[in-house]
């Protein structure tokens, strides 16, 4: 039996990066996978890999910022699967604008995906728990959320909006553990992932050289299958009594 098996999962921002490692890791572990993004077209090919490998999972069309999507994404998985079992907020963006540079349009797009969208997620999703009687949420914050510099690779609404991520994870914890509903945010230091590839670094390596200095453990940047482990053991029954942790996943680069 996997880790997962008869558990049922909504995951955000599946159609790449840590998202779709989530999906991935989570399928073979027996979960049933909800698969969510935006970028549909990508989503229903990725869905379609994971299916052929043995795995279950579809793929729905979800935008983060507006509580009809998440509506229509929580009625379509109640009626096909009966439950949530798992909520992974994993979808996120990043605009690398400090506060002297960021426009309010960018402030406020940034919030709405990366903040607002965990909140709805969790709104959309704990009535649900509570009738279960029991779920795991978890959250993707960052290492921008716990200390400052590169880590937020200057972005400002970014360091903001992930931030809050931490703090509403343990507000929620903390509100909620009575009904069996854990709650708890991942914490990513430097990932190799598709984004990051698109913008000119073509290898782990070479993205880790750029963090050497800071990060204790090679290969200097991880992966997005380090990501979704972590989202695996706090999704599962493995972590029955944890609630309202950070898990930062980095390398060791808080530890500075």
């Amino acid at each position: 039996m996997g880790r997962l098996t008869g558990k049922v999962a909504i995951i955000t921002g599946a159609a790449s990066g840590m998202g779709l490692g989530g999906a991935q890791l989570f399928a073979k572990e027996g979960a049933k996978v909800v698969a969510t993004d935006v970028v549909f077209d990508v989503l229903e090919e990725k869905v379609k890999e994971i299916n052929a490998d043995g795995g279950e999972a579809i793929a729905l069309e979800l935008d983060v910022s507006k509580p009809e999507s998440w509506q229509a994404v929580v009625k379509e998985t109640i009626a096909k699967y009966g439950k949530i079992d798992v909520l992974v907020n994993n979808a996120g963006i990043h605009i690398p604008k400090g506060i002297l540079e960021a426009e309010l349009e960018d402030w406020e797009k940034v919030m709405s995906i990366n903040t607002t969208g965990v909140w709805l997620g969790m709104k959309a999703v704990i009535p649900h728990m509570q009738e279960n009687g029991q779920g795991s949420i978890v959250n993707t914050s960052s290492i921008a959320a716990i200390i400052g510099g590169t880590a937020d690779a200057g972005g400002a609404a970014y360091s903001a909006s992930k931030g809050a991520v931490r703090s509403l994870t343990k507000h929620a914890a903390q509100w909620f553990g009575k009904d069996n509903i854990r709650v708890n945010s991942v914490h990513p230091g430097a990932v190799y992932t598709g984004m990051v590839e698109k913008a000119g670094i073509k290898s782990q390596e070479e993205m880790g050289a750029n963090y050497e200095s800071l990060v204790p453990l090679k290969p200097y940047a991880g992966e997005a299958t380090d990501i979704a482990h972590a989202y695996l053991y706090l999704a599962s029954d493995d972590s029955k009594f944890v609630t309202g942790v950070e898990l930062p996943v980095d390398g060791g680069w808080i530890s500075n």
